[in-house]
């Protein structure tokens, strides 16, 4: 006779993953031990799934999957994030957990996997904002969702590989976590349901970014097989010199002599997060955390000189907002709906960041867009000279290398915030996972969001199914140079040839830097 205790026992023998149902709770086997999760509105649930090991152990070094368990553990609550500034919830540096959703456990249904990376840039966020709830993705579009917790900022990416062991890897730890998080799908996928070998990764601003950079990772090569960027771009990794001139900030704030390094490794958390605060000896402002090429974790630059080779063969999906700026800066300083003509130069100034005059811009903008205030031309600006210009990049790099990328633009505007944030950024997240109506997801939740909501996720399934995101109704060309084909989400949504090409060609005349690398 099988019994529940001698299939797990054969299960994590044989070290495979498995699902069975205890006391009407779904359960599955993971490679490290079983998990039991619970049902919502027919979707299985598994929140807080371990997939590494405390990093508590190893701070600044390289991951480790988890040791093995044998009883089942509740996976009914969401994991720590990692330790951050103003952090919205509990937080660990144990937080190598991760979150499925999916609607058919074990069954052979071979469905697309979802791998969803948060942002924050490198340095805040995590996996359980509402607004990245799966389950109703999930069932809707029958596909297995999933989101995750990884380290960040310090945590994540302090370079201390001139101190030398245990600090190899210290600049990439926050993407190995990644790395690790996929494996951990590659092995786990068909117990719950998925397809290991129709893997999707997607992630929204920092998120994106992570992204780029894995796919120019020799440990991430096979672990995923689409690639969806939206509003995120990392053209160029920090260089090891600058991230030291950083990590010497670092340690002078939290008041560690350098060659004191691995004092660092038992230093408390909160003492650690006070380095936080010490002024980017780049930049200015709070010190930058990102991937470094260090020649260990990463070996080249994201996507410099060119799109990375590796990857040549994955379809890439590039998105943008059409008012990402308004997000960040105009959420709330009202002297910007102010503007004046005279002003509006040296506050471009402050915020371009690309070498080129802002007399120019503006007097560029008042004969492209005559209709446009002084207000508008700003945001107009902003929005094409910073993350918009890193995606065209991304997509004129991935179309001379002859891989398929696909290009969208959000232009739905957004009733929040009585409408003067537009198509901001962060808008297509909830967009994009079908929470339209989720808690703080910005939509307004009317029928219109739902609309956009719908084509979005259609074409997400479309292109994570099939590599490509044209359906019947809905083609969409790949992106090429002589044409640009953009898909133009909106309540009527349709494909442009290269959307807003006047400033795109403004910007392209003076070269784009990435801001902390």
């Amino acid at each position: 006779m099988i019994t529940r205790r001698t299939l797990w026992g054969s299960l994590l023998a044989a070290g495979s993953a498995g699902s069975v149902r205890a006391e009407g709770a779904p359960v599955v086997v993971t490679t490290s031990g079983p998990v039991r999760g619970y049902v919502d509105n027919a979707v299985a649930v598994f929140k807080g799934v371990r997939y590494g090991d405390d990093t508590r152990l190893t701070r600044f070094q390289p991951p480790r999957p988890p040791r093995p368990w044998t009883a089942p553990i509740d996976a009914t609550a969401y994991g720590p994030a990692c330790p951050q500034a103003h952090a919205p919830g509990r937080t660990s540096e144990d937080c190598l957990f991760l979150n499925v959703w999916t609607p058919g456990l074990g069954d052979g249904a071979a469905r697309p996997v979802l791998v969803y990376i948060h942002g924050g840039a490198y340095s805040t966020g995590s996996g359980s904002d509402p607004a990245t709830d799966g389950a109703r993705l999930a069932r809707r579009r029958n596909a297995v969702v999933i989101t995750l917790n990884h380290r960040l900022n310090l945590f994540g990416h302090l370079y201390l590989a001139p101190y030398g062991a245990p600090f190899e890897a210290s600049g990439g730890a926050g993407v190995l976590d990644l790395v690790l998080a996929l494996q951990w799908v590659r092995d786990n996928a068909i117990a719950f349901g998925g397809d290991p070998a129709c893997v999707t990764v997607f992630g929204q601003s920092g998120g994106g970014a992570k992204i780029a950079t894995l796919m120019a990772m020799e440990a991430a090569k096979g672990l995923f097989h689409r690639a969806v960027t939206m509003s995120g771009q990392q053209l160029t990794a920090s260089g090891p010199l600058h991230a030291q001139e950083r990590t010497r900030a670092f340690m002078s704030a939290v008041g560690t002599p350098e060659p004191d390094a691995k004092a660092l490794l038992t230093a408390p958390v909160d003492r650690l997060l006070k380095g936080l605060q010490a002024v980017d000896p780049i930049l200015g402002g709070g010190l930058y955390f990102g991937p470094v090429l260090d020649h260990a974790v990463l070996s080249r630059h994201p996507f410099y000189p060119d799109a990375p080779p590796q990857s040549r063969t994955i379809p890439m999906m590039i998105g943008n907002t059409l008012d990402e700026t308004r997000y960040f800066l105009g959420r709330t300083d009202e002297s910007v709906y102010a503007l004046t003509w005279d002003a509006l130069p040296g506050r471009l100034t402050r915020e371009l960041r690309v070498d080129i005059d802002p007399r120019l811009v503006v007097q560029a903008y008042r004969q492209m867009r005559p209709a446009f205030s002084p207000t508008e031309v700003f945001f107009a600006a902003t929005t094409a000279s910073r993350s918009w210009r890193a995606a065209v990049v991304e997509l004129e790099l991935r179309a001379a290398q002859g891989a398929p990328a696909y290009a969208y633009q959000l232009n739905w505007r957004s009733p929040a915030y009585g409408g003067r944030l537009g198509a901001f950024h962060t808008l297509d997240i909830p967009l994009m996972f079908d929470t339209v109506r989720a808690d703080a997801a910005d939509t307004g939740g009317g029928a219109d969001a739902q609309t956009v909501s719908d084509q979005m996720t259609a074409a997400l399934l479309a292109f994570a199914r099939t590599g490509a995101p044209s359906e019947p109704l809905a083609p969409w060309p790949a992106y090429r140079l002589a044409e640009r084909a953009t898909r133009v989400f909106d309540v009527t949504s349709r494909v442009e040839a290269d959307p807003r090409g006047d400033e795109r060609r403004l910007f392209s005349a003076v070269p784009f830097i990435q801001q902390g690398t």
